[in-house]
């Protein structure tokens, strides 16, 4: 029986994250195929040298005894308090005195040392002590195991023993979401251009097989591979693909719409819905800038930006704050729960994308599959997931989608050439049943052929 090991370490060890990369882990992980006679999909973890099975993903029922939870949380109060530090560094008196802006930063290192660092230090070797992790337990490889790499594992440590399990007969599979640290490093911190970098070199050393979320993506790295170790060692790997779902798996019917978000969809006006982590490669300048043209022109659409607040964004940040359509025709949520996502999915009058650089693109499959129709940039992988029944506009020119907020809102016909209604797409049980028959057909005889899902058909 081939046993595929399906990594999930990081979503594991942060089970409320719920941006992209987490939101694809957690669904695939849930909606793995069931065991058969040929088949074992296990969910795995990869901690303090050991692999350990998955017995649930949710956090544990009684928080106090989570220390990974305790630590994951202090975490994020020191993401929040270093934001906040960027933001007092833009304000009076700091802004122009670099002897009180050093002033301001040791005292908040020191601060933050005191009541964060050392916690979570602590937790640290805590952690390191336990042998065996709550919600799972010890797993022993065997040769001819197959080792899904799903989760973001640049950011983890377990390097040494999956080369550990390569040695003793494991094939690696590295799943890619993109190459945007490399390709469009200004995008990132430098921090995290650098680190994808040393993993993009191990994986390039390491893996014998690597699964994209798109055609768009799986071209890239095959390229990229041809760069870093030549056609020789490419022609020894395999180079695939498989397409993201569609379920906002954490919508719960017993919570509630935003009663703010309720109070955007009440007027009859337009409702354009911009879904994404804020951040410099989303794009959400170019969006202000063309709803400004708009407006100018009379335009009554209204702009509704959804996500958390990323990096690199304090300066457009305070542009939204302090814009005169703010909280009229300009809404930002930045903490929105799936049941409001959904609500603001159902309700909207057009999801609009106009980000530089994307894998795959969610909330435009998670919009057209909700019959949500989408414009976006005209960027390959937009054009590989909606085809004909999307609207695109040029990153260039604002005014190309201020022209398609007028055309819509004039004729009240969406301008694209075929209706979302005609647009199908696969759910997490067929992504997740693509993935691994994708990688069985590599790594096994291959399976009866597998149908391509793609934006087009019928």
């Amino acid at each position: 029986m081939m046993r595929m090991l399906v990594e999930c370490t990081y979503v594991f060890e942060h089970p409320e994250a719920n941006s992209g990369i987490q939101r694809v882990v957690r669904n695939v992980i849930t909606e793995l195929p069931e065991k058969n006679a040929a088949l074992e999909c296990i969910p795995v973890v990869m901690l303090n040298g050991r692999l350990y099975e998955v017995t649930s993903l949710a956090p544990l029922s009684v928080p106090k005894l989570d220390l990974m939870g305790l630590r994951v949380r202090l975490e994020q109060i020191a993401n929040k308090f270093w934001l906040m530090h960027r933001t007092l560094e833009r304000r009076q008196p700091f802004r122009q005195s670099r002897f009180a802006r050093r002033v301001l930063y040791v005292g908040c290192r020191l601060a933050a040392f005191a009541a964060l660092s050392v916690p979570i230090r602590v937790l640290n070797y805590c952690l390191k002590r336990q042998e065996i992790p709550t919600r799972c337990k010890p797993l022993q490889h065997q040769p001819g195991d197959q080792l899904v790499l799903l989760d973001s594992s640049w950011h983890a440590d377990f390097f040494p023993l999956a080369e550990q399990l390569k040695r003793d007969g494991v094939g690696i599979v590295s799943v890619i979401y993109d190459l945007i640290p490399l390709t469009h490093p200004q995008f990132c911190d430098a921090g995290l251009v650098r680190v994808f970098n040393d993993w993009f070199d191990w994986i390039a050393k390491t893996a014998d097989g690597y699964v994209a979320i798109s055609a768009t993506i799986r071209d890239q790295v095959r390229n990229e591979m041809l760069r870093r170790v030549g056609p020789e060692q490419v022609a020894q790997r395999w180079f695939d693909y498989f397409h993201l779902g569609s379920e906002l798996d954490l919508c719960d019917d017993a919570s509630s719409v935003e009663p703010q978000l309720k109070q955007v969809f009440k007027s009859k006006e337009p409702v354009f819905l911009m879904v994404s982590t804020i951040e410099p490669r989303k794009n959400h300048a170019y969006l202000l800038d063309a709803f400004e043209l708009a407006w100018a022109r009379g335009s009554r659409a209204r702009l509704c930006i959804a996500g958390r607040i990323g990096w690199k964004c304090d300066a457009l940040i305070e542009r939204i704050r302090k814009h005169p359509e703010l909280d009229k025709r300009l809404f930002m949520f930045n903490s929105l729960t799936d049941k409001s996502l959904e609500y603001a999915y159902s309700h909207a009058t057009s999801l609009v994308f106009p980000s530089y650089v994307e894998g795959f693109g969610l909330p435009l499959v998670e919009a057209m599959q909700r019959g949500l129709p989408a414009m976006g940039s005209d960027i390959p992988v937009f054009r590989e997931i909606g085809g004909p029944f999307m609207a695109y506009f040029d990153l260039a020119s604002p005014q190309s989608l201020v022209d398609l907020i007028t055309q819509l809102e004039t004729t009240g016909t969406f301008p694209a050439p075929r209706n979302v209604s005609e647009w199908q797409w696969l759910g997490w049980r067929e992504a997740s049943a693509q993935l691994i028959e994708r990688i069985l057909g590599h790594v096994n005889t291959p399976p009866a052929a597998i149908e391509r899902q793609h934006a087009d058909c019928p």
